[in-house]
């Protein structure tokens, strides 16, 4: 059984608290600048788009010139080509995830973090922004901004779980990475507040608000994140141990508990005041492992797959909500901004909550399996919501709750997991590649799924794209199912030694 929480929250410390809001508004920011591309989808159609005049201008304004400083001929076209750099920007951030993991293991966390955060501030400054006040609307242009951004922002996801995993351990991961995986939908609350708040200004000033934001976020955490605890001087073992110590009555040492972290540590007293110096001084410096090591390692690769048919899913409801409301129910675009909130709401209460059923089962895929085949009956129910925003609000919260949680728990708590399992006795450092792993899989399939999203809908309708998502969901049970085999007859195995001793 895990903890009670009193007996965990005695284990952190102020500096726990500080590595966990450092992490968490930074990965707020980054989201809500990303998010401010999805609210403004059909400002920037229109502004893409010729617009229609009445007779009398025709004399004054040919239409040559008219539409001069317009990309595309329709809005379909222009729809098309947002698709297309949804798709662009996820293909890029997944083929960055590849490596910004392997570098996050080798090079301070905090230098890699800030060159994400302040480098995709300024690629999007330039994207949404100075183009639009200098007038350049060019389809390279815009393509090549979206593929630089997506390879800089891909360096902040790896890094911040990476920490989190540095300074919190296995028992309670399920509940403090659910309730620290929030950050992705507050991001998304956030960016979509500020991008409603000041779009009547227009779409540039969205992009401009969200972006100074973000770079100033970025120096913060560059002068005052500390990414593990032995920059304090304080031992892993100790530090990320969410389990009451037990002390030896003649040493007062710490008995080791976790058993994820290298016997060879450096340790230090329940108190925090003494730091002993390990028998071995190799064990301060473990090798990280390679990117082959570290996809073979059990359960990695059953979880990038089901990633990325869920991340596909979630992601399509992040760059097409609001988009979908506007043009689906006629709503407002400021309107729909902020319905689009609700999905959000949903996904944090989904990884929290189900996070710490996790930890109370000591098990993860049951949890995932039951949420997702309920997020399949929650995607048929919102596919047929009626014109009500009300109603249309709850539908949205509880399919956020069943598609969200599931896709916070493989990307954060997950993914820590793997990173830190038996196999990797020989070195710890390998956190920021198993993540990138598992999110650069995740991100490959959520690309695809852009595209085929835009294409799906300009087609068929948005009611095929509902039966698209479902046929995804069912695809990431399918990926979980042998894991999902393995624990159940582990909980079995476990409940019948329980029953014997009883």
């Amino acid at each position: 059984m895990p903890p009670s929480c009193c007996g965990c929250l005695s284990q952190y410390t102020h500096h726990h608290l500080v590595a966990f809001l450092l992490t968490f508004f930074s990965y707020v920011l980054l989201h809500a600048s990303r998010k401010t591309f999805s609210n403004v989808k059909v400002s920037i159609s229109a502004q893409w788009t010729p617009t229609f005049t009445n007779g009398s201008a025709a004399a004054f304004s040919p239409g040559q010139t008219w539409e001069g400083n317009h990309l595309f001929a329709d809005k379909e076209q222009a729809t098309l080509f947002l698709g297309a750099l949804d798709t662009i920007f996820l293909f890029s951030y997944a083929v960055g995830l590849y490596f910004s993991g392997v570098i996050g293991d080798r090079v301070n966390l905090r230098y890699v973090l800030c060159v994400g955060l302040c480098g995709s501030a300024a690629v999007e400054f330039v994207f949404g922004t100075l183009t639009e006040w200098l007038k350049i609307y060019n389809v390279y242009l815009y393509c090549g901004l979206w593929v630089l951004n997506g390879l800089l922002q891909s360096a902040v996801w790896p890094c911040v779980v990476a920490v989190m995993g540095n300074w919190f351990g296995k028992a309670g991961r399920g509940f403090v990475f659910g309730l620290w995986s929030a950050c992705a939908s507050v991001g998304n609350i956030l960016g979509a507040f500020l991008a409603s708040s000041v779009l009547k200004y227009g779409y540039e000033y969205a992009f401009l608000v969200t972006s100074v934001v973000q770079f100033a976020g970025g120096v913060v955490v560059f002068f005052g994140l500390l990414t593990s605890p032995k920059e304090v001087g304080l031992s892993l073992e100790a530090e990320t141990g969410l389990s009451p110590v037990k002390t030896d009555t003649d040493s007062h040492r710490p008995l080791m508990s976790d058993e994820e972290e290298d016997a060879e540590v450096e340790v230090y007293d329940r108190h925090y005041h003494s730091i002993h110096e390990p028998e071995d001084p190799l064990a301060e410096a473990p090798l990280p492992v390679t990117f082959c090591q570290a996809f073979c390692l059990p359960g990695v690769l059953p979880y990038s797959l089901a990633y990325a048919c869920l991340k596909l899913v979630n992601y399509s409801f992040f760059f097409w909500l609001p988009f979908y409301l506007t043009n689906n129910f006629g709503w407002k675009e400021a309107d729909s901004d902020r319905l689009s909130v609700w999905y959000d709401v949903g996904g944090i209460l989904g990884g929290t909550i189900q996070g710490l059923i996790s930890d109370l089962m000591g098990k993860r895929s049951p949890v995932l399996a039951l949420s997702l085949v309920l997020a399949m009956a929650s995607l048929v129910g919102y596919s047929h919501s009626p014109n009500d925003q009300v109603i249309n609000a709850v539908l949205l919260t509880t399919t956020g709750f069943f598609i969200g949680g599931p896709s916070n728990m493989i990307s954060s708590a997950i993914s820590a997991d793997l990173g830190r399992q038996d196999a990797l006795r020989g070195s710890q450092k390998a956190l920021a590649t198993v993540t990138g792993i598992v999110d650069g899989t995740g991100s490959i399939g959520a690309a695809a799924g852009q595209y085929l999203v835009s294409l799906i809908e300009s087609k068929l309708g948005w009611i095929q794209v509902f039966y698209f998502f479902i046929a995804m969901t069912a695809g990431s049970i399918v990926f979980i199912t042998p894991l999902l085999h393995k624990e159940v007859r582990e909980m079995w195995r476990e409940r019948q030694a329980l029953r014997r001793q009883l």
